[in-house]
């Protein structure tokens, strides 16, 4: 019998790719904090992930014409999004030191948590496999 890592891991695989891919995105913002008219860029976590599950193995699938698409583009990058600043600043820029620093630290632990996870989730099948 084999096994299917795409089926075993679930979306632990698509939730470390999507939090690397953000932190590019705020560490981008926070490189260009100082640039006028530089525009600050990120992306719905969520969203993203259930794309990204909704392609995976074993999800949903349409299969009549009247069902609702629930899958949307299949481009494998998340859709960014201008953040909308809370004080804009007199050149243009839309970067908010203290925003960007709070959301780039969220999703560090957030990769960890999901990072952990991963790990116990193949400790686990490593266990399964020889017999313990």
């Amino acid at each position: 019998m084999a096994i299917s890592f795409d089926q075993a891991l679930g979306a632990f695989e698509p939730a470390l790719k999507l939090r690397s891919q953000r932190a590019e995105v705020l560490a981008n913002n926070l490189a260009n904090a100082d640039t006028p008219g530089f525009k600050s860029r990120d992306f719905d976590f969520h969203s993203a992930l259930a794309k990204a599950a909704g392609n995976m193995p074993g999800a949903l699938a349409k299969t009549d014409e009247g069902h609702l698409n629930i899958h949307g583009s299949s481009s494998g990058s998340p859709g960014l999004d201008y953040r909308t600043p809370h004080q804009p600043s007199v050149d243009g820029n839309t970067v908010e030191d203290q925003v960007e620093h709070a959301e780039f630290m969220k999703n560090a632990l957030e990769f960890q948590t999901s990072f952990m996870l991963l790990n116990k989730k193949f400790k686990g099948l490593s266990k399964a496999l020889t017999g313990q």
